[in-house]
């Protein structure tokens, strides 16, 4: 199926696997790739030196195109950047807009840049400045998200940007690649539906988690950051809703430390993070220390299997999603469903 982001990206199939931290590394990626996505790296949880060490092993897997997600806001934001293009990565993703300094960089040397946005003037921005295609997420997307459903978001920033368009959010089948073709996007974006892949390392046991929830088990909360985060709701979620703000706080300076070592960042550089952090999105204080509880909880559970102590980010989607297919076995599924979907709609219309 040829769109304008496959023949932009030069994947074979309209489909993008998000660069979750601790889940989109070289097996995801390259595994996805292979099966015809653009699979994304999640370089925000690893050091330079374990990015580009990353790099080179999807490279070793796979002949198809890839790509980084980046945090444009990280203190070393310029270091990772080169290192995308001195290994020859094809994509570059963004979870924050990224200036228009660093989009021209990047695309002066072919590099293809396709920020993640929540809203329609975010859009417009990106694409003001350069932007070659926007991933665009709804509210039923896992992790940081927003309150307008993809259904509503979709269509409104295809109407306002003159670049490929993304939709994320609610997305695991054929079916809703048709949809989001018919609202004028030129494909999807799934996190939680390669996460739940026999080709993701996330341990089984969390993925039991997962595939046991229902719809109802899938909550946003501002507990762990202070921000909106939609995951599984879990006891430690009720729990870390229940506590104080000073326990919360102490509990957040704790997991900066571990972050700040596992990232090989300095304290300066992650005191620059949370600056840029605080800038970026207005918040407070207590809010950017609250923020590194995220990458050290989700760790918990993505790479150590604690399901007791880690928060498992999660679209709404996973309340209805009850295996786990290679990413070549998903892929083969999406495309077909979505090829009888538009096979049964032509039908239809011939005999209106």
């Amino acid at each position: 199926m040829e769109t304008a982001f496959t023949r932009l990206t030069g994947v074979r199939h309209p489909v993008v696997q998000t660069g979750m931290g601790w889940v989109a590394g070289p097996r995801l990626v390259s595994a996805a790739a292979n099966a015809g996505a653009l699979g994304i790296l999640g370089s925000a949880t690893m050091s330079p030196a374990a990015l580009r060490s990353a790099v080179r092993e999807v490279r070793s897997r796979t002949e198809a195109p890839f790509g980084v997600n980046l945090r444009a806001d990280a203190a070393d934001a310029r270091e990772r950047v080169r290192i995308v293009v001195d290994e020859g990565v094809r994509v570059a993703s963004f979870a924050l807009a990224p200036s228009r300094e660093l989009i021209a960089e990047l695309k002066d040397a072919g590099v293809v840049v396709i920020p993640s946005v929540g809203a329609r003037r975010h859009a417009e921005k990106v694409a003001d400045w350069g932007a070659d295609a926007v991933i665009v997420q709804g509210g039923e997307g896992g992790g940081h998200t927003g309150e307008v459903a993809t259904t509503v978001l979709l269509p409104q920033v295809v109407d306002a940007v003159g670049i490929p368009v993304i939709g994320a959010g609610g997305f695991r089948d054929g079916r809703g690649l048709v949809a989001a073709l018919a609202l004028g996007a030129a494909g999807i974006a799934m996190g939680t539906r390669f996460l739940l892949t026999s080709d993701s390392t996330v341990p089984d046991a969390v993925k039991a988690r997962y595939l046991a929830a229902g719809v109802q088990d899938v909550t946003v909360t501002r507990a762990v950051d202070g921000l909106p985060h939609r995951m599984l709701r879990t006891e430690l979620v009720e729990s870390l809703e229940h506590h104080g703000r000073a326990r919360t706080l102490a509990r957040a300076a704790r997991h900066a430390a571990s972050f700040r070592r596992l990232s090989g960042l300095s304290w300066r550089a992650l005191v620059r993070d949370g600056l840029a952090l605080r800038h970026g999105r207005e918040l407070s204080w207590s809010q950017v220390l609250m923020a590194a509880n995220t990458p050290m909880l989700l760790r918990a559970a993505m790479v150590e299997g604690r399901t007791d102590l880690g928060v498992m980010a999660a679209g709404q989607i996973a309340g209805v999603i009850d295996d786990l297919p290679s990413c070549a076995e998903l892929m083969e599924r999406v495309m077909g469903e979505a090829a009888g979907v538009v096979a049964g709609l032509a039908g239809l219309a011939g005999k209106v």
